[in-house]
């Protein structure tokens, strides 16, 4: 996510997807730069689908509490030839509605809309609202799970439900593996790209020949670190 100011922060800057200007329905209504960071998110799939060949229906837009209003907003606007496997939704709710309209073709698009009972943040009549709007729309396959006591976070039998979507909706298909690029095949470039994704930077210090940064890369695939 950005870092931006955000209004309920007292205008200072953090990190996040939109504007939060209060917890109530009122305040959100507006999520300003939620259409931007909607984008924002359609490029990366975008670039997934181009660059690695994954399929959209191979991808699933999942987000905690922000995260998880954004990738609720952006999963079922997104084109018919768009549509991913689904969408997991933690402690999180459908943000700026008067923006909101529900492609079609998407009505049936499986989403798990996990949430605890005890949230102080986003309470759950949020979670029960957003899944009541959405079902009016023509959502026909939303699934709201709460757990007791759970307040603004995960437990483990929140994540067992999460894995257990997730199987369901991307069973084994070999046929939509990702064949990553081998490192002795890379740039530097692209080994540095790859270095800083994967946290690696403190083992690449001092590094100057490019076998050495295949040798980390690979290592790391590999499990060797």
């Amino acid at each position: 996510a950005p870092t931006q100011p955000v209004t309920m922060n007292g205008g200072m800057s953090m990190p996040s997807w939109y504007d939060i200007t209060g917890l109530d329905e009122r305040s959100n209504e507006n999520c300003e730069g939620i259409e931007q960071s909607r984008d924002t998110v359609k490029e990366i799939m975008r670039k997934e689908h181009e660059e690695k060949k994954l399929p959209y229906n191979r991808m699933v837009l999942m987000g905690f509490s922000q995260g998880g209003a954004l990738s609720l907003f952006t999963g079922f606007q997104l084109e018919p030839e768009q549509r991913l496997a689904g969408l997991v939704i933690m402690s999180a709710y459908l943000p700026a509605q008067a923006k909101f309209t529900l492609t079609d073709e998407l009505k049936d698009l499986p989403v798990l809309h996990c949430h605890g009972e005890a949230d102080p943040m986003v309470q759950l009549f949020m979670a029960q609202k957003s899944q009541s709007v959405l079902t009016e729309m023509g959502a026909t396959n939303y699934q709201l799970k709460t757990y007791k006591g759970l307040p603004h976070s995960v437990n483990m039998d929140e994540l067992g439900d999460v894995a257990t979507f997730l199987n369901e909706i991307l069973p084994k298909d070999d046929t939509c593996r990702v064949t990553l690029k081998a490192p002795s095949e890379m740039s530097v470039k692209e080994l540095k790209a790859a270095v800083k994704s994967a946290g690696l930077g403190s083992k690449a210090v001092g590094m100057m020949e490019k076998s050495e940064f295949v040798k980390l890369v690979q290592d790391h695939r590999d499990g060797n670190l």
